[in-house]
């Protein structure tokens, strides 16, 4: 077989596609329900408007990746999925509704439960789903063993993740490694056993006494893995590879496929596809919501700066954005000067530099709100990574491993670093590093709940004024 030709097939479980029935049912349902608030529509009424609703949700579901395995994934995360899918449904349909004047035909009570109900029942569909299977799991009903080969600290973190999600359904058999005890590590009581060797491991699961067999060894034992493979062809075991990326710095990690061969991102961008579009929206609305808001305030703030010291209302700073392309970033001008060349020199406490006025913009971190514009026209967002001056991301990147890879992603007017105790000088290369290790971790594991999570606690550090001057 030519390496071209080579893949990995993709099979959806039954489960999944009961989602699809369930939900398709539930679209019924809530339409129905909801045209009962509606005069003199009949059977083609509902059945154009609950196919129409079908055909959009499928297609932007396809795109969220709603119809994927969540198997020991939090339910809170899946719900999420189904929200934001219907999010996104919401709009284009009603936006064929305008197009095709069938809008008008609909009470407003019965455009609201359609609104309001369907990813309600949705949500509280997925939720029971789970309830049932833990109980029935629990019952010791479609429960299937597993074993992992390899005693290292990989399969015990695997161990552990199994062991965190019950309504996998899968139950320990054992570690299995031909390595001697001061070549493994040890394994805590907790998760499991060192039962016996390659040969034990292939002999059980001939037996029978396991379902499931996943290898942890590490990429660089190819031999050993083919060995353990060769043997385990011989039995009715399904078998996992868990590749040991985590020996890598992962920022946010995900499957792809060129053209049948699997492929796994090292380095990404988490903001792809539906994510990157919910991102985008969230700042154009709330950034558009809070520069509406604070227009006045801001305009004040302009004539004092003029009025309070010779230069520009506004200091525009190039700074590195999305990808380490270069950007003109908008403040308020703080400083009797404008370092903005290879070299710039970081504001202290006390710095000379600093006007009356600018000092007290910067402790509040009202210097930063013309960012605002940044945001809206698309070069920022309101969180993400701060951005640093050019000068500074060259001469850091070279000092930290990774530095560069906080440019996976947009930055933001406020981030993790800053509501960590990371806001202001790092006038320390271990400052700095704990900096760039919080907009690592951010890129990880970005949600818009952390966004808004951030937000609020950005207000709080503001309010206290730490490390800002």
């Amino acid at each position: 077989m030519s390496p071209a030709s080579r893949g990995i097939t993709f099979h959806e479980s039954l489960v999944y596609s009961l989602h699809r029935l369930a939900d398709a049912a539930v679209i019924f349902a809530v339409v129905r329900l909801a045209l009962t608030q509606t005069d003199e529509t009949g059977l083609p009424h509902f059945l154009t408007i609950s196919t129409a609703t079908i055909l959009v949700y499928h297609v932007v579901a396809e795109l969220s990746g709603l119809y994927r395995s969540w198997r020991g994934t939090r339910l809170r995360r899946e719900i999420g999925c189904v929200l934001l899918t219907w999010c996104y449904t919401v709009p284009v349909l009603l936006g064929i509704g305008l197009f095709t004047q069938h809008n008008a035909v609909y009470s407003y009570e019965s455009k609201l439960i359609w609104i309001v109900a369907t990813p309600l029942a949705m949500a509280v569909g997925r939720f029971t789903l789970r309830k049932v299977q833990q109980r029935l799991r629990a019952r010791g009903f479609n429960i299937r063993r597993y074993a992992i080969c390899g005693v290292n600290e990989l399969g015990i973190q695997l161990a552990r993740n199994i062991e965190r999600a019950p309504e996998m359904g899968l139950r320990m058999a054992g570690f299995y490694d031909d390595r001697p005890n001061d070549r493994t590590v040890e394994l805590p009581e907790e998760v499991g056993r060192h039962i016996g060797g390659l040969d034990d491991l292939v002999y059980r699961a001939r037996r029978g006494d396991f379902d499931i067999v996943y290898i942890t060894f590490p990429m660089r034992a190819e031999e050993r893995i083919r060995n353990v493979l060769a043997k385990l062809g011989d039995t009715t075991a399904s078998v996992y590879i868990v590749p040991d990326f985590f020996v890598f710095e992962l920022l946010h990690a995900r499957w792809t496929n060129v053209n049948g061969l699997p492929a796994v991102s090292v380095f990404e961008n988490p903001l792809y596809g539906v994510d990157g579009l919910a991102k985008r929206t969230a700042d154009v609305v709330c950034g558009s919501l809070i520069l509406a808001a604070l227009a006045l305030p801001m305009a004040i703030i302009a004539a004092i700066v003029k009025l309070t010291s010779k230069g520009p209302v506004f200091f525009r700073q190039r700074r590195y954005g999305l990808d380490g392309r270069e950007i003109q970033v908008w403040k308020f001008r703080s400083m009797t000067c404008c370092d903005n060349g290879g070299e710039v020199r970081q504001a202290t406490r006390d710095d000379d530099r600093i006007t009356k006025i600018g000092r007290v913009l910067r402790r509040t971190s009202l210097d930063e709100l013309p960012q605002l514009f940044n945001v809206i026209e698309g070069s920022m967002s309101l969180v993400g990574p701060r951005p640093h001056a050019s000068a500074h991301n060259e001469q850091y990147r070279s000092l930290i491993d990774g530095y560069m890879l906080r440019h996976k992603v947009k930055p933001g007017i406020t981030g993790l670093a800053q509501v960590s105790g990371y806001r202001g000088e790092t006038e320390t290369l271990d400052k700095m590093e704990r900096r760039v290790a919080c907009d690592h971790q951010y890129i990880r594991e970005w949600s818009l709940w952390m966004d808004a999570k951030i937000l609020a606690k950005t207000l709080r550090v503001v309010l206290t004024q730490r490390n800002a001057y």
